[in-house]
């Protein structure tokens, strides 16, 4: 199958490249873990992530069939002399233009080198304290310190973009469209770093911050391990993290946030809708401002509708008060996301808390321990409404988190294959609101990218 740059899928080059500013010094220890492709060590890994970001623009959400394309691809790193080397065997063609790597492609790389040595290091010294609620945003904040995407001395502007990977080509354009007017008012955007809701808004706001004259633009990408080689990273992105684990990816979402949109997506953007309203819900963040804004074009609408019922449903109606639906009009997303931005700096100011992390949020640890979504533990969730609606909003995040394993995570797909579909069950008419959803989000091609067949990996008890 030919990319869009008309190269065979299967076309390889094998290269050996220079580090990136930064990584041109590493330990023998830390080399040596590098290389390791034991079940300790941190080569498959490395391989992995690299191979995704190898293929940007893949038009494969199966991190299992990436490497099945790709079975000789290697990455190795080498010490010599002068310093370290990046050898390539066998990677994809498409990152590379007349045999030298594309700058871009190759600066993503060595994020994900800089990010596996930093986390690995850290967790062997035992440097973070991921036991308590505290340690573990700390371990959040010094990742993304690690990474240099936090910025002192500079005026809250970062809007956080989710939705889904997999979208038609009307909802894309309109990202597009949400991105430029966000790029025109001097915001940054961050999403999740893949394709579809997650690229749509970087290309529109690298249009209007190219008219704007704006320079040292930053369009950051923010994964995990477990999703990178699903939703490679899109060739914008030009600040790349990788947070160890789902939980950590999200935490660092609303803590570097000052205001977030969310367009129409699948099971991982309702993950990201109750992480956050989950953690908004909680009566100590009450009176803390954070623009929420749902937004999609006009044939969308019935997607929100369809949420927002699911929301005051299972949540209660309150839920409502702490975001802003807005269909079809890119330009009034902009406005409202600067007007609400402005909210946040002066509400930091009074309560001195620093622009670039937002520490005042509390996120209790429900939201925080990493949540292994086995058989056991999908059917043990309490989805219950006889609980405080963020503690049911946590549960429910973690359904959808067990679903996006099963859809495109390898560990997640290989649990279905070996013991069927995750069962969830819990409150009658919640179940039933939750199936309908999870119903549509399978007409509307949301769980996997079109042209592929999806099989539930789900079962919800609705009797």
């Amino acid at each position: 199958m030919p990319t869009a740059a008309g190269i065979p899928a299967t076309a390889t080059v094998s290269a050996r490249l220079a580090p990136a500013p930064g990584l041109d010094i590493l330990s023998r220890h830390e080399v040596a873990r590098l290389r390791d492709a034991s079940a300790g060590g941190l080569h498959p890994l490395l391989r992995r992530c690299a191979l995704a970001v190898l293929t940007q623009g893949s038009d494969s959400d199966d991190a299992r069939a990436l490497l099945e394309r790709y079975p000789d691809f290697d990455i190795q790193i080498l010490q010599q002399d002068r310093g370290l080397k990046v050898e390539l065997i066998d990677a994809p063609a498409q990152a590379f233009v007349d045999g030298r790597i594309i700058r871009g492609v190759n600066e993503l790389l060595h994020a994900v080198i800089r990010d596996i040595v930093y986390i690995s290091a850290q967790l062997e010294a035992e440097a973070f304290d991921l036991g308590s609620s505290v340690g573990i945003t700390h371990a959040v904040f010094e990742i993304l310190r690690n990474a240099r995407v936090l910025r002192a001395n500079v005026d809250p502007n970062l809007v956080v973009c989710w939705g889904g990977h997999s979208i038609p080509r009307s909802e894309y354009d309109y990202t597009k469209q949400v991105g430029y007017q966000i790029g025109l008012r001097g915001m940054d955007i961050c999403t999740g770093c893949g394709p579809g809701a997650m690229k749509g808004p970087m290309k529109g706001a690298t249009i209007a911050h190219a008219k704007q004259r704006r320079r040292s633009n930053r369009y950051i990408g923010i994964t995990e391990p477990g999703i990178i080689a699903a939703e490679s990273p899109n060739p914008i992105v030009n600040h790349l993290v990788i947070m160890p684990d789902i939980e950590k990816r999200l935490e660092a979402f609303v803590r570097i946030s000052h205001a977030i949109v969310v367009f129409p997506g699948g099971v991982g953007t309702a993950e990201e809708i109750l992480y956050l309203l989950g953690i908004l819900l909680h009566p100590v963040n009450a009176a803390m401002p954070f623009p929420l804004i749902f937004t999609g074009p006009r044939e969308s609408a019935a997607y929100f509708e369809q949420i927002d019922r699911f929301l005051r449903l299972a949540l209660g109606d309150a839920v409502s008060g702490r975001y802003r639906i807005i269909i079809d009009d890119p330009a009034a997303v902009g406005r409202e996301a600067a007007k609400g931005i402005e909210r946040v700096r002066a509400f930091r100011l009074d309560n001195k808390d620093a622009f670039f992390f937002n520490w005042a949020l509390t996120i209790e640890q429900d939201f925080q321990v990493p949540f292994r979504p086995t058989h056991e533990a999908m059917a043990a969730l309490n989805l219950h409404r006889d609980q405080p609606a963020h503690r049911l909003a946590a549960d429910l995040r973690r359904a959808f988190s067990g679903i996006v394993a099963g859809n495109v995570k390898e560990e997640g797909m290989r649990a279905i294959e070996r013991h069927g579909p995750f069962e969830i069950d819990g409150d009658r008419e919640v179940m039933h609101a939750l199936d309908a959803m999870l119903a549509s989000f399978v007409v509307q091609q949301r769980m996997k990218l079109p042209g592929t067949r999806y099989v539930p990996c789900y079962r919800v008890r609705v009797d």
